[in-house]
């Protein structure tokens, strides 16, 4: 099995910091976040082959800069065609393979891969996304009365009313298929171009990471101010 770091994004949200580099050489302890990513990648040893997708003519230079010549890491230049067009361009990469992970760069997350391997053979899926039905919230709740203030409750782990989507799936090749088929438009959205209507025909599974640890790493900013998440994550990651 190979496994898809999309790297591409802007880095809107990251911003200033993403304006002098990608959102994926955010700093954590001294190494970059998708030096985490891939790193844990490799510990599971039924993934082969690591295929990073971003702008190497652009700030995603230092990436490829970063990885240059390390074995079982390959690029492919980002094409600017929404998050499922850039999965087009490496269709040859993926002959010979049933499936595939699919790992947003700035999730990270100490996720069993093998048990989302397993949860995805045995739901017969085309699809298996992660996700997560409770989280720790960032700003304090109170418990209300009659407008009278009874408890507080300090930044408590909330169930969840739907599951949460994190950026992290395992895809099967019938996926691409798909996106072949919608090849004429400028931008491929995977999310509501594919996997929207594979969710209407049953073909995607959930893998609830229960109480393990996730964050958007969306920015050096919020990686700092999670600084104690970000540590155990790591640790959770075996690092």
């Amino acid at each position: 099995m190979k496994a898809i770091i999309l790297a591409g994004g802007k880095g809107t949200r990251g911003k200033p910091y993403t304006e002098y580099f990608p959102k994926a050489m955010s700093p954590i302890n001294g190494k970059p976040l998708i030096d985490y990513v891939v790193k844990y990648l490799k510990s599971f040893s039924f993934i082969k082959e690591i295929i990073i997708i971003s702008d190497f003519t652009g700030l995603g230079g230092q990436i490829k800069n970063y990885y240059e010549n390390q074995e079982g890491v390959t690029f492919v230049q980002d094409s600017q065609s929404g998050t499922g067009g850039d999965l087009l361009h490496i269709e040859n990469r993926l002959k010979g393979e049933s499936e595939f992970v699919l790992w947003f760069v700035d999730n990270l997350c100490a996720i069993d891969l093998k048990k989302m391997k397993e949860q995805f053979v045995d739901k017969k899926s085309t699809a298996c996304i992660a996700t997560r039905s409770k989280r720790k919230e960032e700003t304090g709740f109170a418990v209300v009365k009659d407008g009278i203030i009874q408890e507080f409750k300090e930044k408590p782990v909330m169930k969840l009313q739907h599951s949460e989507c994190l950026g992290i799936y395992m895809l099967g090749i019938d996926v691409i298929k798909r996106i072949k088929a919608k090849a004429k438009q400028k931008e491929i959205n995977l999310s509501y171009d594919i996997l929207q209507q594979l969710s209407k025909e049953g073909k995607i599974s959930a893998y609830d990471i229960g109480d393990v640890e996730w964050i958007d790493a969306e920015s050096p900013m919020v990686l700092e101010r999670n600084g104690k998440t970000v540590k155990k994550i790591i640790k959770q990651m075996g690092f």
